[in-house]
């Protein structure tokens, strides 16, 4: 067990390289504000296909060379786009950039797009892939090893799933808010989410179809006692009706949400996440676990399994937020200082 001191949330009791960027073959690249990105081809052998395939995957990065180097990878929404750049903001900008826990004055960030299974000409896209990929850029990109991989949510199963299959490119693992395997609770609501997404692509209103979706989501992303202390007006009539509280912020989110995602992409990562399964005996890197104590994604009761299973030293910190499993995104303060006290422990 370790205690960690993180501002302004309470921690609560737990159970217990220096690379370069050079020309890579199938890679091109342009020069950001303060790194480069491109697109790789890799070659894959998907777990849910047969045979080797030759896959485009899009990367940036960011930070000096020489500097240690850190994978960052986040939800299913999240893309490669770690740290805001010449005015394109990152999707971590709470946790990544300059003076903050992730940065690229300090650290080399590289974040990447995730596949689906259309990218792979599969039935399905795994976790194992993900990681896979990962592990194919760092040879295209002749980056031998991470300092550390920094992943949440979807980005820690990945985490999980690169250092049981790839620990010789990692030092370290930090994964927040993700563990080896997706409870069943949160498997059974990701069900009805696709259900929804289906009936509405076989029903022609596909936008419909990605809010409700999105809006059952964000149920389960945040706390009860969140829903709480935030809707806790009475219900109205409203246009021969009843609605709850909860609904403007609901519709709100919804429709963010479809107008940003592709109805087929979204599928199948949320495929992806009830698909992943690691031996967490087969975590063999030493890594440090943060969960949130109002998450009902991932409960706490999972990270501790998975911690007493771990085949390498692991430190599981556990935090208490009103936000739940959105707390990766939410909690900048107590994340930022678990970051920079994991990072520099472990020479990052």
């Amino acid at each position: 067990m370790s205690l960690f001191a993180a501002p302004a949330l309470p921690l609560l009791d737990a159970v217990a390289c220096e690379p370069t960027l050079a020309a890579a073959s199938g890679t091109t690249a342009t020069a950001a504000a303060s790194g480069s990105k491109g697109e790789t081809l890799i070659r894959l052998q998907p777990r849910h296909g047969t045979g080797v395939r030759d896959v485009r995957l899009r990367w940036r990065l960011h930070g000096a060379a020489g500097a240690p180097l850190l994978a960052v990878l986040g939800g299913i929404s999240a893309d490669r786009c770690v740290v805001g750049d010449a005015g394109e903001p990152g999707w971590w900008d709470a946790l990544a950039g300059a003076g903050l826990a992730l940065d690229p004055g300090r650290q080399r960030i590289l974040g990447i797009d995730w596949l689906d299974a259309r990218d792979l000409g599969t039935p399905a896209v795994d976790s194992a892939d993900q990681a896979d990929a990962l592990a194919a850029l760092l040879d295209a990109l002749a980056l031998p090893r991470l300092h550390a991989l920094v992943g949440s949510s979807y980005g820690a199963m990945v985490g999980l799933a690169f250092a049981a299959r790839h620990p010789q490119r990692l030092q370290h693992l930090i994964a927040i808010a993700g563990a080896h395997r997706a409870h069943p609770q949160a498997a059974a609501l990701r069900a009805v989410q696709r259900a929804i997404v289906r009936f509405a692509l076989e029903n022609g209103d596909t936008v419909t179809g990605l809010a409700l979706a999105r809006q059952l989501a964000m149920i389960g992303y945040r706390s009860p006692r969140e829903l709480a202390r935030r809707f806790s007006a009475p219900s109205t009539l409203r246009d021969g009706r009843v609605r709850v509280a909860a609904e403007d912020w609901l519709d709100a989110a919804g429709a963010r949400f479809a107008q940003r995602f592709d109805a087929e992409r979204f599928l199948s990562l949320s495929e992806s996440i009830d698909l992943h399964a690691v031996d967490p005996a087969a975590v063999r890197v030493p890594t440090t676990l943060i969960g949130f104590a109002t998450d009902q994604l991932v409960p706490v009761a999972d990270l501790c399994v998975l911690q007493r299973g771990l085949g390498a030293p692991c430190e599981l910190h556990v935090l208490d937020s009103d936000y739940g499993h959105d707390a990766f995104l939410k909690e900048a303060a107590a994340l930022g200082a678990l970051l920079r006290g994991c990072l520099a422990s472990c020479g990052g």
